[in-house]
């Protein structure tokens, strides 16, 4: 009998050994496993940082996109409430500064818009209710540096900008001396020369181009209308 069992016992023993060295993995094995998870790793991380950059780019270009309509916002603002007082020019260009004089609740506050060193600036004097304060403040924007109190940086990377005027149907430059209007400068009976002024344009067209590398569209094309002026 115990001759019968021996063989049995002996298989048993060889089916164990063979199971556990079938449960163990092999040195070439692990090595193989390992070099999948890293090219899995290195791919997945490849993904994220795409994913990440994408979603960089994306940000940055809808905060330049919501900057460049509120800069917008504020111009079309500007357009909208300017105000020909007789004591300054309601509005002049002269290819580099756009100036003019606009309705605020406290009086009248002149704004200049001008391009220093890539910077579009916004700058806006304190209102003024005496015409000795108009005068100094419409002076002022002919020394504009871009770092004065009341200026702003609206827009940056911007390499040239022009703005034309709708008068009488037509668009003409702004700088153009042919449009002209009387401006009464005298009471009634009074006696005094008639003065000339440059005639308000009842819209104008804003083009912008933006340097290279900005972020920004090449070009930006505005038109805004003016606000009607009293009688």
């Amino acid at each position: 009998m115990s001759f019968a069992h021996r063989p049995s016992s002996a298989r048993s023993g060889a089916v164990s050994a063979a199971h556990a060295r079938a449960q163990g993995f092999t040195l070439v094995e692990v090595l193989v496993s390992l070099m999948i998870l890293s090219v899995l790793a290195a791919t997945a991380w490849k993904g994220l940082d795409a994913i990440s950059s994408a979603r960089t780019v994306a940000d940055d270009n809808l905060r330049r996109t919501l900057r460049l309509q509120s800069v917008m916002v504020q111009w079309e603002a500007d357009m909208a409430q300017v105000l020909d007082t007789q004591v300054v020019p309601g509005l002049e260009y002269d290819g580099g500064t756009m100036r003019l004089t606009r309705r605020h609740s406290a009086g009248v506050q002149v704004v200049a818009w001008v391009l220093r060193s890539g910077r579009w600036v916004r700058w806006a004097s304190p209102p003024a209710v005496r015409v000795g304060e108009l005068k100094q403040a419409w002076q002022t924007t002919y020394q504009l540096q871009g770092t004065e109190p009341g200026a702003l940086t609206a827009l940056r990377g911007v390499a040239q900008w022009q703005v034309f005027c709708f008068r009488n149907g037509s668009l003409t430059n702004c700088q153009s001396t042919g449009n002209v209007a009387a401006a009464p400068v005298a009471a009634e009976g009074a006696s005094a020369p008639t003065v000339l002024r440059q005639q308000l344009p009842e819209a104008v067209r804003l083009q912008m181009v933006f340097e290279e590398g900005s972020g920004q569209s090449g070009r930006l094309q505005r038109d805004v209308m003016l606000a009607p002026q009293p009688n």
